[in-house]
């Protein structure tokens, strides 16, 4: 018998204020997990909507850096057209200058063409020159002198007057 004091039954009160506890410790901690759960999804419901922020500027970005490769195509094709206009104006105004010595892609390769350009042209033109001189000879007959008469007798200057002698 000393066996079954020690085991007697725990009175139904005390057991059920015992699991009452413990509801009430689990319910406690379910109301806890659950908070705790209601702000994750907060957490997750703003994460998702910074991605979709950051979803929409990312296009956006997009779309500007599409529209500004166009716009630096175009700039490049109008560039290639004002240094061709460039160019074009360069040949016209240096007659002088073959139009094959004068090229470049920029206005500044231009520039330095047509300056190599100039200095060949003058160059050459040294040169020929020089070589003209060298070949130089006078156009034409030499100028007439009158014949020197201070030789001559009286006679024959007075033949020569009158067109009968020669000198």
């Amino acid at each position: 018998m000393a066996d079954e004091e020690k085991k007697e039954p725990e009175p139904t009160e005390e057991r059920l204020g015992r699991l009452k506890v413990k509801v009430y410790e689990l319910e406690s901690l379910v109301a806890s997990k659950e908070k705790e759960l209601a702000s994750r999804d907060r957490q997750i419901s703003k994460l998702e909507q910074t991605s979709a922020d950051k979803d929409g500027q990312i296009t956006s970005l997009n779309q500007a850096l599409a529209e500004s490769e166009e716009q630096g195509k175009h700039l490049a094709d109008s560039l290639a057209q004002a240094i061709a206009g460039y160019r074009s104006a360069v040949i016209s105004a240096n007659p002088e200058v073959p139009e094959e010595l004068i090229n470049g892609d920029t206005i500044e390769a231009i520039d330095e063409s047509l300056a190599k350009a100039r200095k060949l042209v003058s160059q050459v033109r040294q040169g020929l020159e020089a070589e003209a001189m060298q070949s130089r000879f006078p156009s034409g007959a030499p100028v007439r002198t009158p014949p020197d008469l201070s030789a001559l007798s009286p006679k024959d200057k007075i033949k020569y007057a009158v067109g009968g002698a020669s000198p």
